[in-house]
């Protein structure tokens, strides 16, 4: 009797412990979201300046470097408004995962073979001017970060303040329908507690 008690006791706690992970996630999509939208922007403007950035990797073959300095930033807003507003949130934090391990191999192949670039990843890039030096480190410290944030956002979609919790494009119950079940269980198990005082 004791051991049904303390089992029905855990399961009421189960639905509250997901809320803390459900901001972790909503926390993650901003981070990221944010970041993505703010490198977008202040590239979009500034196409040539763009296509110099991704040119001095020295990667890709100049058609494909028009392509990717074109297109990134156009990218890299429309994922972070979807990722900022929770649509589609798993299949958009794949694609940005996707993006930031491009930004962590772009980087570390530039360190690696000696060039002196500036990432370009918010405006700007290309060769440095005599006297600068490139801050690798901090790049790829901060792109690990982010490429963290998407896949922890692949692994627990979609968080709280999502448009796919709202359309119901989860496959599970809003966080508030959680809520409320949990409450109805905790309803259901005190009466059933009371009912078994009854009998004894």
């Amino acid at each position: 009797m004791v051991q049904l008690a303390s089992d029905a006791h855990a399961s009421d706690r189960l639905p509250s412990a997901q809320g803390p992970l459900q901001w972790v996630t909503t926390a993650a999509r901003l981070v990221l979201g944010v970041v993505l939208i703010v490198a977008g922007a202040l590239k979009v403007g500034a196409p040539a300046t763009s296509v110099q950035a991704v040119r001095a990797y020295e990667l890709l073959p100049e058609s494909l470097v028009q392509i990717v300095g074109h297109g990134l930033p156009a990218v890299e807003i429309v994922i972070g408004a979807l990722l900022v507003l929770g649509l589609l949130t798993r299949v958009v934090g794949v694609i940005s995962g996707l993006v930031m391990a491009a930004f962590v191999v772009g980087i570390a192949s530039a360190w690696a073979r000696g060039l002196r670039i500036d990432c370009g990843c918010f405006g700007g890039g290309g060769q440095l001017a005599d006297g600068q030096d490139p801050n690798y480190f901090w790049d790829l410290l901060r792109d690990f970060g982010l490429l963290a944030c998407a896949a922890w956002i692949v692994a627990k979609p979609p968080g709280r303040l999502a448009l796919d919790s709202a359309l119901g494009l989860t496959g599970s119950p809003a966080p508030d329908d959680d809520a409320d079940d949990g409450s109805a269980d905790a309803d259901d198990s005190s009466s059933e507690h009371g009912r078994q005082g009854e009998i004894s």
